[in-house]
């Protein structure tokens, strides 16, 4: 098989060859941690991390680094720290651990490397200081800034060219820059601005540009050309046109070999944004639905396609899981069998085809009630196989069947375990009206109770 991605700066499909195939390097931009992440920011980590799980099954699981960044300094911090009078720090450690705890909620895997733009500050330095010296970059009086125009080919990346960009819409408006496309590497401290958003530097008292700030973390953990480097959409300008100007006109080599992005989330037709105020934020939906829901609601679109996120997408995604689970659930105690993925990894393969991935995985739900419902040993072990192979590619079906279908807190699970079992006991003493008294009562809970050869067993439903 052969892993194919979508290359944003070849504008096609190409066959991925890594540097390296025993350390194979991936970097993508991660969250500025100022509030809660809304459902859009987690399009990210989610698809990366199919993408990462894909790679250490074809190349083995330690081969891959994968970097996902924290950015604990920039204008909208700043100015939560303002507001709030709360120190940076504070709010930056806060917002961070929720966010870890969110995508961790909607089981990804922890990045190899989390490295905090806070702590980077010298690198980012080092990185100005060689672009000043070799004149891609230049001291004005705000700051330093990068001089697009000494870059011929700046734009590959996203098609644009200087003259195209607004100033006041995505550019800076300053007035010591030279070139309205000119963008900031070091911000000199502003009045008013607090003492633990400002370092020294040769330029100054100020801040990194935020663009500066993956450009050194990325050099520095993963090297200075990486394998991929991922991101959403909307960071291919000025983001990582940026990063690829600081980087390349510093070292003079390829930043990244291979660009991925993933498309917006949408919101009653309008892209989801803290701007707009059309945001639902992880944090509130897992009250509501499990991580292992939101994640299938989110594979469900190609990435790089546009995904519609609504109430009927969860329902959907529920129901599809619900059956997947219950299929597992029949063929469970069937161990040993060997998995051969059946579409999914083919897929996968084929630029991340999540669609059609799950409905390979569906597939092999049904080819696993066939079997159970025809008593097939064999099949039985070769479904059970491929569900748990695939669904650790796929990110899903991480709990067991019985944890899936009662979910709740333990405490609760006991009471209903008790109910269950004091069911039983009835039965077995031929005391039916006691025995229907409670399957009415939990029915009415929402909780089905399921007799079969092997006892009774329930489910929330």
């Amino acid at each position: 098989m052969t892993l194919r991605i979508y290359d944003t700066a070849a504008r096609k499909k190409r066959v991925f060859e890594p540097q390296d195939p025993a350390r194979i390097t991936l970097y993508v931009c991660g969250p500025t941690v100022y509030n809660h992440a809304h459902i859009g920011n987690a399009r990210p980590p989610v698809v990366f991390d199919v993408l990462r799980r894909l790679l250490m099954a074809r190349y083995g699981e330690g081969a891959v680094v994968y970097a996902r960044n924290i950015t604990d300094i920039e204008d909208k911090i700043i100015a939560a720290a303002l507001e709030t009078g709360v120190p940076i720090a504070e709010i930056t450690q806060k917002y961070a651990a929720i966010y870890n705890a969110d995508v961790a909620a909607l089981n990804v895997i922890p990045p190899s490397i989390e490295p905090w733009a806070t702590a980077h500050v010298p690198e980012m330095i080092a990185i100005i200081e060689k672009l000043v010296r070799k004149q891609y970059a230049y001291v004005g009086e705000t700051g330093v800034w990068f001089s697009v125009p000494s870059m011929p080919d700046y734009g590959r990346l996203s098609g644009r060219k200087p003259e195209d960009n607004e100033a006041g819409a995505r550019v800076a408006v300053e007035p010591d820059k030279r070139d309205p496309a000119d963008f900031a590497l070091w911000k000199f401290a502003k009045p008013g601005e607090p003492e633990d958003a400002i370092w020294d530097s040769p330029w100054g008292r100020g801040r990194p540009g935020w663009h500066i700030e993956c450009s050194a973390m990325a050099e520095k953990h993963l090297g200075r050309t990486i394998d991929i480097h991922g991101g959403g959409i909307d960071l291919v300008f000025p983001h990582h046109e940026n990063e690829i100007a600081q980087s390349e006109c510093a070292h003079g080599q390829e930043l990244a070999r291979y660009w991925m992005h993933n498309g917006f989330l949408d919101m009653g037709g309008e892209k989801m944004s803290k701007s707009l105020g059309n945001i639902v934020t992880v944090h509130d939906l897992l009250k509501d639905w499990p991580g292992e829901v939101l994640r299938f609601a989110l594979l469900t679109a190609h990435y790089r396609a546009q995904l519609d996120w609504t109430e009927d997408l969860l329902k959907q995604a529920k129901a599809t899981l619900d059956r997947i689970y219950g299929a597992l659930r029949r063929v469970w105690e069937a161990e040993g069998g060997r998995a051969t993925y059946r579409g999914v990894h083919e897929a996968l393969e084929d630029d991340l085809n999540t669609p059609e991935a799950l409905a390979a995985l569906s597939a092999i739900a049904s080819a696993a009630n066939t079997a159970a419902d025809q008593k097939d040993t064999e099949m039985m072990k070769a479904t059970r196989a491929d569900l748990l192979a695939a669904g650790k590619l796929l990110g899903l079906l991480t709990l067991t069947p019985k944890e899936w279908e009662q979910g709740g807190n333990s405490d609760e699970n006991a009471r209903i375990d008790a109910l269950v079992q004091a069911r039983v006991d009835a039965r077995a003493a031929k005391d039916w009206a006691e025995a229907d008294r409670i399957r009415k009562a939990l029915a009415e809970e929402g909780v089905e109770i399921m007799d079969g050869p092997g006892g009774s067993t329930w489910r929330r439903i």
